[in-house]
């Protein structure tokens, strides 16, 4: 009613009363009564605002990506943006006057897009898809120190790219190499688990000939030492039979010795017993062969005499008529006197 109008805004937005061409109230959240046909509003928003964007570019190898991504920004000074572009609301204060507001975000991303191409030039298809990392860090630092941006009272808050893709031509050819690569690498890891399998079998096969050459070096040294302590069994028994041999030969020497001693003995023995027939003989050639005779009879048993007797008379037998024999001279033939053995002991003696 007669142009009084009321206003009210809210705490993220910064309000400027403009009344003759000066500042007549500022501030965030503010709620006031004004003239409309004399007053012109000002409403600069300076909560977080997040802007998303997406284009298309060219990496350095002439391939095309698409870059996603979402832009976070806030007005630090409202008075300085609000003196740049056109902030002012129409008499009823519930719409802008012109397109300034609107078109803020998108010269954000425009830059934010100028950036990302210069970015995307020096960086070839692979390292843009796997490097987003470098890629928002050159552009929060663009934008953060952009004069165009700064002399607008804007802080850029955030920047994060959500994807970048090629195109869905480039993606499947990416995606063959790639799945061929994943196949080269699980073929590589089967060759070098059946490596593995096979050095350890082979060091298993080594170990084992290495445990049979250990047991037939243990079995050769065994057998060395057998033949070794065989060897010593017989040096041993040579020895012994040859100590044995000497001992026996040196017996044998002795043995012909005492029987070459002996025989001497026996000879001169011998001798002497010749000798003394001889001289014996010598001595009975001369004499009476009765006497002889006599003599050899003496010492004898009677038996032996009563044989000899007969033997005489066996000689005389052409001159014996007729002999009687008693019968107790035949018993005492057949049964000799006991007085025999100790006749036998006395001749003894």
């Amino acid at each position: 009613m007669f142009g009084i109008r009321f206003i009210k805004v809210e705490p993220t937005d910064f309000v400027l009363q403009y009344k003759r061409g000066m500042v007549a109230r500022e501030g965030a959240g503010l709620a006031f009564f004004y003239f409309a046909p004399t007053t012109s509003l000002v409403r600069v928003p300076v909560g977080s605002v997040d802007v998303p964007f997406i284009f298309e570019e060219v990496t350095a190898d002439f391939q095309e990506v698409t870059v996603q991504g979402q832009l976070t920004y806030r007005v630090a000074e409202p008075k300085k943006l609000a003196g740049l572009m056109n902030f002012t609301l129409n008499p009823r204060g519930d719409d802008y006057i012109s397109d300034d507001p609107h078109k803020l975000p998108q010269r954000l991303i425009n830059h934010a897009q100028v950036l990302t191409q210069a970015s995307l030039k020096s960086l070839a298809l692979r390292a843009a898809l796997g490097h987003s990392d470098t890629l928002v860090a050159a552009l929060r630092q663009g934008l953060q120190s952009a004069e165009s941006i700064t002399s607008l009272g804007i802080e850029i808050l955030g920047l994060s790219i959500l994807a970048i893709k090629p195109t869905p031509e480039t993606a499947r050819a990416l995606e063959a190499e790639a799945r061929e690569q994943i196949l080269l690498e699980a073929d590589e890891a089967i060759y070098r688990r059946r490596n593995a399998a096979v050095e350890q079998e082979r060091a298993i096969k080594e170990n084992e000939l290495n445990t049979e050459i250990a047991v037939e070096n243990k079995k050769r040294e065994i057998q060395e030492t057998q033949m070794e302590a065989k060897k010593a069994v017989q040096k041993k028994e040579r020895e012994f039979r040859e100590a044995k041999m000497a001992t026996e030969i040196a017996l044998e020497e002795q043995n012909r010795a005492l029987v070459e001693l002996a025989s001497a003995n026996a000879r001169t023995e011998a001798e002497a017993k010749a000798y003394a027939i001889e001289a014996m003989m010598k001595a009975f050639s001369s004499s009476d062969p009765k006497t002889l005779q006599a003599l050899s009879h003496v010492g004898m048993d009677p038996g032996q005499l009563m044989a000899l007797a007969f033997r005489d008379l066996a000689d005389g037998a052409e001159k014996i008529g007729q002999l009687n024999i008693s019968p107790d001279l035949l018993r005492e033939l057949l049964n000799p006197a006991p007085a025999a053995p100790a006749k036998a002991k006395n001749a003894a003696k």
